[in-house]
């Protein structure tokens, strides 16, 4: 998630540039879903629900498949909620924001809001199964082309992505370069190997029929239900079409996925089975433990070992980025603590870097590949959390249906009945996975969910708290005219609320005794829009003679960075000079009381986050040597 169209304004383009986007869109955003026929096919027949390797379930499965892909991927997500962009920018956080626009503070608009943070939870746990299952598979695929080199696949997994997360901090331009050379053969490899199987057999083409479908359901009820748990590894990473709308735009993203990606993944899972189908029932139970690279032959199963493993590497690193684009929306909605972000293009807005989130990801796959040991069993603990996740974005389609496009509930109810029955029956089929591994991405996203609303409740009531003590803003102006020396220059106080002066200007006062002579209190607001127009980012009101009050609006796709949006304005009496503006910061000591609020535990654990977040000053981007920090205590 690291592309390069910050708008995302692709339907204005030329053709030209639309298939030049729906070439990039391959090498960023189909990398996940691209690398799951290496272990997806192989899972459903080989997973904790073992199925017989006969025609009804070959048949049953790739049938179930291609069905799930037309349904999930490319109806709802490609079609259907593509259309919902928040001034061009796609996913969950984006979805919540359009919703919370119509709804504002109702209750319906608390709900929406609450589901998209437990999504975003759920994405955390994904974000940490992903790379581990995907590279792990990848390099099992050695044991095929030699049984004895399997005692070497977790440590060379494990120096795979150890490498991968070092290198985040150099960022991902350089070798984004070679993203989607690599992925354009990858898929091409795909279709190649599937229709070279599906010749030799290609009766297998009649299972896009749903009547195969239907078929294995009635034949093996529970295990055709149970079957779904798995079948759904191959729609993994379809939340990030949407997501990712807003870097290459919709149109382009369509182009891509119907024109290239989804052709070439279909023809590889058919292929897969008709290779099972055409072999006899001692080398089918061989081939089965991994179907994907014993497609190859012999002499070209290493280079696909090595193409997949390149694959994987790079779906990890879209994933990886992926958290990090997710986590800067989040600190810029307030549901995360401020964290050091940094910048690793300059002219790419969209590639970031957050160490914090880079080293919780990287310990936690460490973790994983050596506590599940292999991707069967990782394989388990993926699939809850995507299918949870997909769940919830069905819920807030609903939403959309209804409150933001108005439609009828005749109409509404059939279209999100439809797509509420498969995510539902997805999401029941993995539940028996909880304990075999499915708990992992529950618990991080439980977790998650914890820290993200008691940050955002914290937040909430400390700004109450705030504003309970503080002092009219007229009231200061007028006591203070007289009771001060103006001094040259220009100072700036940050401030949580629009009303009320801050703690940091009172010190000054009291312990200073000087004001400067152009004073501005300065609040950060973040839109609940992606991008703001630049014509209305600043909001100014004169309080009295060389003081003023400043309001800067920012999407939360955008950088905070202050001095930059400063120099853009004059309004306030003169242009900003960094070399003569000194920016004063409230520092708050949060004392947990028992005061309403929250349980005091959570104050506890709020105050530990506001301790350990990053300063407004690295946040906002102050000049280190114009910074004046002034603290005081608070109790919530």
């Amino acid at each position: 998630m690291s592309a390069a169209t910050p708008h995302g304004q692709a339907g204005s383009k030329s053709p030209s540039a639309k298939v030049k986007l729906a070439v990039g869109a391959i090498g960023i955003v189909f990398g996940d879903i691209g690398t799951s026929p290496i272990y997806a096919f192989r899972e459903t027949f080989v997973g904790p629900h073992p199925l017989t390797l006969d025609t009804l379930h070959l048949m049953g499965v790739v049938s179930l498949i291609f069905w799930a892909m037309t349904i999930i991927v490319s109806l709802q997500y490609v079609t259907v909620l593509m259309r919902a962009d928040n001034r061009g920018q796609g996913g969950t956080l984006a979805l919540v924001a359009l919703i919370s626009q119509k709804l504002g503070g109702t209750n319906r608009g608390w709900i929406a809001v609450m589901l998209g943070v437990f999504a975003t939870s759920l994405f955390y746990g994904d974000s940490m199964i992903t790379p581990a299952v995907s590279v792990l598979s990848a390099v099992e695929g050695l044991t095929t082309v030699e049984a004895g080199l399997s005692e070497f696949v977790i440590p060379i997994a494990l120096a795979l992505l150890i490498a991968l997360f070092l290198l985040q901090k150099r960022g991902t331009a350089t070798i984004g370069k070679l993203f989607s050379p690599i992925m354009l053969v990858y898929f091409a490899t795909l279709a190649v190997l599937g229709v070279i199987h599906i010749l030799e057999f290609p009766g297998v083409l009649a299972a896009l029929n749903p009547w195969y479908a239907v078929q294995f359901f009635m034949t093996d009820k529970l295990l055709g239900f149970l079957a779904l748990g798995s079948v759904v590894l191959a729609v993994t990473g379809a939340e990030a079409l949407y997501t990712d709308m807003g870097h290459f735009g919709r149109g382009p993203l369509r182009l891509s996925w119907f024109g290239f990606a989804m052709p070439c993944l279909l023809l590889n899972y058919f292929g897969q089975a008709a290779m099972i189908m055409n072999l006899e029932a001692a080398a089918a139970a061989e081939a089965i433990k991994n179907p994907f690279f014993v497609m190859a032959s012999e002499s070209f199963r290493l280079p696909l070992v090595l193409l997949a493993t390149a694959a994987t590497f790079i779906a990890s690193q879209a994933v990886i980025s992926g958290a990090f684009s997710v986590t800067q929306q989040a600190i810029q909605l307030g549901f995360v603590p401020r964290l050091s972000i940094l910048h690793t293009s300059e002219t790419e807005h969209g590639q970031i870097y957050i160490p914090f989130v880079n080293w919780v990801l990287m310990i936690a796959v460490i973790l994983l590949v050596l506590t599940f040991r292999n991707s069967s069993n990782l394989a388990s603990a993926y699939g809850i959390a995507v299918t949870g996740a997909m769940l919830i974005d069905t819920c807030l389609m609903a939403v959309l249906f209804v409150a933001v496009w108005r439609w009828k509930l005749w109409m509404a109810l059939p279209v999100a009945g439809v797509f509420f029955l498969v995510d539902g029956a997805f999401f029941g089929a993995n539940l028996p996975k909880v304990p075999d591994g499915g708990w992992f991405p529950l618990l991080v996203g439980a977790f998650a969910f914890t820290l993200l609303t008691t940050w955002a409740r914290g937040r909430k009531l400390m700004r109450d708290r705030m504003s309970e003590v503080a002092l009219p803003i007229a009231i200061f102006a007028k006591s203070a005219k007289n009771s001060a020396t103006r001094v040259p220059g220009t100072a700036i106080f940050m401030a949580s609320n629009t009303g009320g002066v801050p703690s940091a200007l009172l010190h000054n006062i009291k312990h200073n005794k000087v004001l400067h002579e152009r004073v501005v209190i300065l609040t950060i607001e973040i839109a609940d829009v992606p991008y703001v127009d630049p014509l209305e980012r600043f909001e100014i009101h004169s309080v009295s003679e060389g003081l003023y009050r400043m309001v800067l609006h920012f999407g939360f796709m955008e950088e905070t960075d202050v001095p930059a949006a400063l120099k853009a304005n004059s309004a306030c009496g003169g242009m900003f000079d960094m070399m003569h503006t000194s920016f004063f910061l409230s520092r708050q000591t949060l004392i947990a009381s028992k005061r309403p609020g929250m349980a005091i535990w959570r104050e506890k654990l709020f105050a530990w986050m506001l301790r350990n977040s990053a300063t407004a000053m690295e946040f906002f981007r102050l000049p280190t040597n114009r910074v004046v920090e002034l603290g005081s205590q608070l109790e919530i």
